[in-house]
Parts: structure tokens; C-alpha cells; sequence
């Protein structure tokens, strides 16, 4: 039985968004070039190497693995994991995507206006991609999920159970999202 109303289209919205994002991972997994060129010219020139490959690879399994999460969070087969594990993954997977786009989107913006430097080397087609498409792309994929992990925990029968796996799926998220833009700059 999927829930009823709008709370089972976030949750399907959600698992949409993660496997049409782990399309293009398998594609350059598969050897497909195109599009990494606005990525970055280092990941473009590194496209056909074993490291690249298996990194996409492991990437677009853990879309699928997010897609499912959503699944799980509307699905009666869901029910077979503990609704804390849910929680957490949906919290941090939300998390982490949003303030992952949000950052491309606020670093991209500035640095279009001229407010940071930018390397000479970074095409300016690469700025705008990240962010024009990939900022908003990665904010859109955390909303559906802290959306559907906040409508799941609503749902919940005793609501106070998820909300330490909500709060640590938020903080691993946030963290995450930190060591991304601190490797990054």
C-alpha cells in the first residue's frame, strides 16, 4: 500500500531525480565522453582512466542506492528497514545535496560577478555549468529528500524515535557538504 496524497510524489519525485542522475555516470562509466567537458578540463582529459571509470561507477551506484532510500520511504517493502536508518539517509543524503548545489550555486554566482577570483585555467562555460545547471540540479535533488524524509518522519507513530536520526543525518550532511568545499577551495 503506498501512502495516500502528495507525500508518495516527493517520495517518487525523489527516486526519479536519482536514478535520471545516475544516468550519466553509467554513460561516462560505460566510456561515453560527452558532457564531461563541463565538468571540468581535468575530469574531461581523465575520462577514459581506470580511476575516473571506477569512481563513476561507484557514483552512479550510490544514486541508485539513493533512489531506492526514496523508495523504501513510501514503499511497503520499506517497512523492513528500521525507520532510523531511513531517517538518517534521507536527512544526510538531503542535506549533503542541497548544501552541495546551494555552494555551486553561491560560489558560481559570485565568482560569475567578479566577486572571487577564478583560475584562468576553468573555462567560463564550466563556471556557468555549475552554476546554472549542476547548482540547482543537486539543491533540487536535497529538497525532494529532506522533503520526503520530513514527511516520512511525520508519519511516523512515535515521532520522537526519528528525531535523533534526523538531527545526525543533518549534521553528517552539513559536515559532509564543509569537506566538500574545503577540499574544493
Amino acid at each position: 500500500m503506498v501512502r495516500p496524497g502528495t507525500k508518495a510524489y516527493v517520495d517518487y519525485a525523489a527516486c526519479a531525480w536519482a536514478f535520471l542522475f545516475a544516468l550519466p555516470s553509467f554513460y561516462w562509466a560505460a566510456g561515453g565522453t560527452a558532457g564531461t567537458g563541463l565538468l571540468s578540463p581535468e575530469i574531461s582529459n581523465m575520462a577514459h582512466e581506470p580511476g575516473f571509470i571506477a569512481v563513476v561507477w561507484i557514483t552512479g551506484l550510490l544514486k541508485v542506492f539513493a533512489g531506492l532510500v526514496a523508495l523504501a520511504l513510501v514503499l511497503p517493502l520499506g517497512r523492513r528497514v528500521p525507520s532510523r536508518l531511513l531517517l538518517l539517509l534521507a536527512w544526510g543524503g538531503g542535506t549533503l545535496l542541497l548544501g552541495h548545489g546551494l555552494s555551486f550555486l553561491g560560489l558560481g554566482g559570485l565568482a560569475l560577478l567578479g566577486m572571487i577570483p577564478v583560475s584562468s585555467a576553468l573555462p567560463r562555460a564550466v563556471l556557468e555549468s555549475y552554476t546554472y545547471v549542476w547548482g540547482p540540479w543537486f539543491a533540487l535533488g536535497g529538497f525532494l529528500f529532506m522533503l520526503a524524509a520530513w514527511f516520512y518522519w511525520r508519519g511516523l507513530p512515535n515521532r520522537r524515535s526519528g528525531f535523533g536520526p534526523s538531527i545526525l543525518g543533518v549534521l553528517g550532511g552539513l559536515l559532509a557538504t564543509a569537506a566538500l568545499l574545503v577540499t574544493s577551495l
